[in-house]
């Protein structure tokens, strides 16, 4: 996900989708676990996506 389109969510969306990404995180490193990914680096991909989100997120507390 982009920054751009991560600016364009209202404060609600991207609470909400924070803790979405933050499950589909955990999710995703539960079942690397179990059994390897195909695609290891969409770890790094969600990490680095929540990242940006709360990096918007802490942006709009402070300009407030």
């Amino acid at each position: 996900m982009k920054i751009a389109e991560i600016r364009e969510m209202t404060t609600n969306d991207l609470v909400d989708r924070i803790q979405a990404e933050k499950a589909n995180y955990t999710q995703m490193l539960l079942n690397h676990a179990v059994s390897p990914l195909e695609n290891p680096a969409q770890i790094r991909q969600a990490r680095r996506n929540i990242a940006r989100m709360l990096t918007v997120l802490r942006q709009r507390e402070l300009n407030k």
